[in-house]
């Protein structure tokens, strides 16, 4: 029998979900404005509606007490609620917060709040973004506000949500918003400004709220998963996961976990990027390292296996036989093992899996029900191997599904269904999946019906 003893929740965005993008006086963001650029999205899609969540957040609520989830993990819009991203506060787009936070509490959901996830305010990318020396502070000052405004009922905070993604994918590759195609230089400054912001965003939170807050962030993991048991095989992919294997970007955990773990840049890194790294200070440093009450990770699959070569690691490609999701990831449940084993014992916090889900070819059938039986499978074998983490002695403290309903997947449009709930992007349906109702069981006996 499979017992894991977490809180069980699922997760969404701001700008993936919400729509409502112009209404009670919300800013626009880098997303906004990088979706009516021809050609950025798939089928041109925009998040404008999406799953208008803004509007319809009670009915969804409502599906989530019906899921039985214990915690819901969503984001603040950054420009609903600060239009120009500093100064004027948007009381409506506070209020909106407020409501949902409210509605959630009185469901018995638990809040869990991610202050930035993508939608950067557009008014301050005009203003040089996070390449701006003042970024930082900006930052912080929206922190302050929201710390004021919920952390009188909102226990749990997450900084920044996959601060690889939107560096590498929107300021260096130019796949997503702001669309960007910065130097590596300038790209790591832009690394060195985030995790400054990171740093005043704890402290602006603790500083503004009326109770003990529980602060962590949620990196994206990128993980090698051993090609046996032999202990140099294992030896070898844990050091391509804390490791620079690339020195042309900057999508890899160390470079960004350790300076707000550990305090310190790794020296992996430094090597790597050489010339490229940015100045700064002891303080600078002191500033990022905040103490943290848990460390989130966003884990989806294993990039390849790894075994020990004679001049160190070698990859071993996944091949076409390998089983894959609609976004083309290979399905690796083993990244829910090796990645919260090795980050835990490299950082020894209470983890959460703040995002773990796939994407699937979802739809209503005849009989009105959407059923995705590979989800359940998928979840089923990566949930056992998180339990055999847990078994080792990683504290786990929370698992949260990607996602809880179908909405705009940046770049890939509403092409790409991740949800526990169907929405049908044309009327707003909500289905609940076959997946949703498993997902109820699983939390009500603690993961026993695995």
């Amino acid at each position: 029998m499979i017992y894991m003893n977490i809180t069980w929740g699922a997760s969404t965005s701001a700008y993936q979900i919400e729509g409502a993008w112009q209404q009670d006086g919300k800013g626009p963001s880098v997303w906004d404005a990088f979706c009516r650029e021809p050609g950025k999205i798939l089928h041109g899609d925009r998040g404008d509606v999406a799953c208008d969540h803004y509007n319809r957040f009670r009915e969804d609520v409502g599906l989530m007490s019906d899921i039985g989830l214990q915690s819901y993990r969503f984001s603040i819009s950054w420009p609903r609620v600060m239009p120009a991203g500093t100064g004027a506060v948007n009381a409506k787009g506070l209020g909106f917060y407020d409501k949902l936070v409210d509605e959630l509490l009185a469901k018995g959901i638990d809040p869990l709040i991610t202050l930035f996830h993508w939608d950067y305010p557009l008014a301050l990318q005009h203003r040089g973004g996070w390449l701006n020396p003042d970024s930082p502070k900006w930052f912080a000052e929206y922190a302050a506000l929201m710390a004021d405004k919920l952390g009188d009922r909102v226990e749990k905070w997450i900084t920044f949500n996959e601060p690889q993604v939107f560096i590498n994918e929107g300021h260096l590759w130019g796949n997503h918003a702001p669309g960007l195609k910065l130097s590596l230089k300038d790209g790591l400054q832009a690394v060195h400004n985030v995790l400054l912001a990171h740093g005043l965003g704890c402290q602006a939170l603790r500083a503004n709220a009326k109770k003990e807050l529980k602060i962590g962030w949620a990196p994206a993991g990128k993980t090698w998963a051993p090609a046996s048991n032999k202990p140099e095989d294992i030896q070898a992919a844990h050091d391509m996961t804390f490791g620079v294997p690339n020195e042309d970007e900057i999508f890899n955990d160390p470079w960004w976990s350790d300076p707000v773990v550990l305090g310190n840049y790794p020296e992996a890194g430094l090597k790597a990027y050489g010339d490229a790294v940015p100045a700064y200070t002891e303080a600078d440093m002191k500033t990022i390292c905040q103490p943290l009450d848990f460390f989130a990770i966003n884990l989806y699959f294993c990039m390849s296996k790894v075994k020990a070569g004679p001049n160190g690691p070698e990859e071993i490609a996944y091949d076409g036989n390998k089983p894959r999701t609609m976004m083309d990831w290979p399905i690796t449940p083993e990244v829910l093992y090796w990645s919260p084993k090795w980050n835990y014992e490299r950082y020894k916090l209470p983890m959460i899996i703040s995002e773990n889900g796939l994407a699937c070819m979802d739809w209503v059938q005849d009989d009105g029900g959407v059923h995705d039986a590979q989800r359940i499978d998928f979840y089923t074998a990566y949930l056992k191997q998180l339990k055999r983490a847990m078994d080792e002695g990683v504290d786990m403290v929370g698992y949260y599904a990607w996602s809880l309903m179908d909405n705009f997947e940046w770049a890939q449009g509403f092409r790409q269904r991740f949800g526990l709930i169907h929405v049908d992007m044309d009327t707003g349906k909500r289905t609940l999946k076959d997946s949703a109702h498993w997902y109820r069981k699983v939390i009500e006996s603690n993961g026993a019906e695995l």
